[in-house]
């Protein structure tokens, strides 16, 4: 069993850098595609909102699938829908055409992105410590792979189209051929409420013969997988889920933030080069990287909810750093800081969503990346509308108060019915790599 689980962490990993990949090839190929379809700036602006609410609706629908079939068919599927209409944008000719294929290869990303957290949540499950961050990292991965075919593909003249047709084939038969190492999860009924009983009234026997299946027994880290569903609903998600989700969108409108608008604030603000400002979100993307490779050894030393505490924490004081400093190696440092302290935030909360229900795993993770996603794409148009009345630089005020309030709220993730199950003696060293 040891080499299934390792086959699942290392395919887990693989549709993490295709998602990557994907969507990082559609980016690298935007202005040509703005270009083929004869837009503005303006107008593609407004068809990205498309792209999503396409990627939003995907999420909900695939983490209800994910608990009702289980990843195992959800994730390659995904895979090949995402990789099937990567090539959309490349056809289109007009403003409409582009418009229903941002809203299709959007949908398609979305089904993708929960899918894999989910079927991450089981693999760290079956770990029994934490991993997701390390897939987070390798998302990263995906997009520099991305950019350097990309760049190859533009600089031979190659068309939109068969670029990301190509991409999207070779994604699609990566995702099928992945498939096959996934852990084969299966639904799981929610875990009823404890019984009550009276202060008179003596508590229920329960067997401790050795040969009584028990429920920790039925739901085992060392196959992967879980007990079916006989027939109970899911339950309304409790008030944890919402404050999670709610913490996702606050720390991915940061990261949203210094997507859009970090190179802009180092030139404009701050009077640098064009080669200089580049500098900005690229010292922010490497330090994520690296502080996301880096935060299962901390999560799993310190607790998630140190992570989350102290990442918030320090990714407030770097942004507040690029709000008040004058000068640029300041501003770059600022950044740096804001990337690695935001670096291990998501993932944990990811995971303590995906871990907070078994059999609602899909299904709240959804719930929290949605949030997140909404979060991530409501950032800049924040900072845009506060840049009417003040400066840019003093607009990044705003995400380090909500850093601030992430990190005195991460105690949340204590207060869940734990990370996951342990393993059984003797199957623990066996299980991990």
């Amino acid at each position: 069993m040891n080499r299934s689980l390792r086959a699942a962490r290392v395919a887990t990993f693989v549709y993490f850098v295709l998602n990557g990949t994907l969507i990082g090839m559609w980016v690298v190929q935007i202005p040509a595609i703005e270009e083929r379809a004869g837009i503005s700036d303006a107008t593609l602006g407004s068809l990205l909102v498309l792209l999503g609410l396409g990627a939003f609706a995907g999420m909900q629908v695939a983490g209800r699938l994910a608990d009702r079939i289980g990843t195992r068919v959800v994730v390659p599927a995904a895979g090949v829908l995402c990789g099937a209409a990567l090539v959309l944008p490349g056809l289109a000719r007009d403003p409409w055409a582009l418009a229903g294929a941002l809203l299709v290869f959007g949908f398609g990303n979305g089904c993708l992105d929960v899918s894999m957290n989910t079927h991450a949540v089981h693999v760290e499950k079956a770990y029994d410590r934490p991993v997701m961050s390390a897939f987070h990292a390798t998302f990263s991965v995906g997009g520099v792979i991305a950019a350097l075919i990309g760049a190859k593909a533009t600089s031979a003249g190659v068309s939109p189209a068969t670029t990301l047709g190509a991409a999207g084939a070779v994604g699609a038969v990566t995702a099928l051929l992945s498939s096959r190492a996934l852990l084969a999860t299966a639904p799981t009924a929610p875990t009823p409420p404890p019984a009550q009983t009276s202060p008179t009234e003596p508590a229920p026997i329960t067997s401790t013969s050795p040969t009584a299946p028990s429920a920790a027994a039925s739901e085992t880290p060392a196959t992967g997988q879980l007990p079916a569903d006989h027939g109970v609903q899911p339950r309304t998600p409790p008030a944890r889920i919402w404050i999670l989700a709610a913490l996702a969108l606050m720390c991915m409108l940061c990261e949203g933030i210094a997507n859009d608008w970090s190179t802009l604030e180092l030139k404009t603000v701050l009077g640098a080069s064009a080669s200089t400002a580049a500098f900005a979100y690229g010292t922010f993307a490497v330090t994520m990287t690296i502080g996301r490779l880096l935060a299962d050894r901390v999560s799993r030393r310190f607790g998630s909810a140190a992570v989350l505490r102290y990442g918030a924490a320090s990714g407030a004081v770097g942004i507040t750093v690029v709000a008040l400093s004058p000068w640029i190696w300041p501003a770059l440092a600022g950044w740096a800081l804001f990337g690695l302290g935001l670096s291990g935030c998501v993932p944990q909360l990811f995971s303590a969503a995906g871990h907070a229900d078994p059999a609602a795993a899909g299904t709240n993770v959804s719930r929290v990346a949605g949030l997140g996603y909404l979060g991530m794409l409501a950032g800049p148009a924040v900072i845009g509308w506060m840049t009417r009345v003040m400066a840019l630089n003093h607009t990044f005020l705003f995400p380090a108060l909500l850093l601030v309030v992430a990190a005195a709220t991460a105690g949340i993730l204590r207060s869940g019915t734990g990370r996951e199950p342990r393993p059984e003696p003797g199957i623990e060293m066996a299980q991990r790599p």
